[in-house]
């Protein structure tokens, strides 16, 4: 029984994986302060400290890539502990070996998970700069973190649910 549920969640958790779609090459919108993906109206852009108005194109979307990249850690950590104080004991996943509050969990898992995990996250960074970044043997020596010119920062070709404009004026 546990296998069998062990498999449905890997299989419906292969939906969101970003390994089997290369993201799509499309014109690259301005990155500039004032249009800027996210600066919407009457507020703009949210820059308290003012780092856009100090940065080019290409540190600005290393910026927005970063800030996309860093989120969407923060969001997926936010839900694990939520779901680690819900699910205590009642999983198949950690055999009941893992209990207590959450914030004492990541002491109790099992080191073969963290292998598994860092060896995932290693393709899925890997993956990343493949669809991002330019080759580093194209780079400058004194510029490294360049960009592709195409590719639009946080646009891995994910879009399971098929939410994304095909329009680029829409999008």
């Amino acid at each position: 029984m546990k296998f069998i549920l062990a498999s449905s969640l890997i299989a419906s958790a292969s939906a969101f994986s970003v390994f089997g779609n290369k993201a799509p090459v499309a014109e690259s919108p301005a990155f500039a302060v004032e249009s800027i993906p996210g600066a919407l109206e009457p507020m703009g852009l949210f820059d308290p400290l003012g780092f856009a108005a100090k940065a080019d194109e290409g540190t600005l979307k290393r910026y927005r890539e970063a800030e996309l990249a860093h989120g969407r850690v923060a969001m997926l950590a936010t839900v694990g502990f939520l779901v680690g104080e819900a699910v205590e004991s009642k999983t198949f996943l950690f055999n009941g070996e893992v209990t207590g509050p959450a914030i004492t969990h990541l002491a109790q898992v099992n080191p073969v998970f963290w292998i598994l995990l860092g060896a995932g996250i290693a393709k899925a960074e890997t993956e990343r700069a493949e669809i991002g970044w330019v080759e580093p043997k194209d780079v400058p020596f004194d510029k490294p973190g360049v960009l592709r010119e195409t590719y639009i920062p946080g646009n891995l070709g994910f879009d399971p649910l098929g939410l994304k404009p095909e329009d680029e004026e829409e999008f």
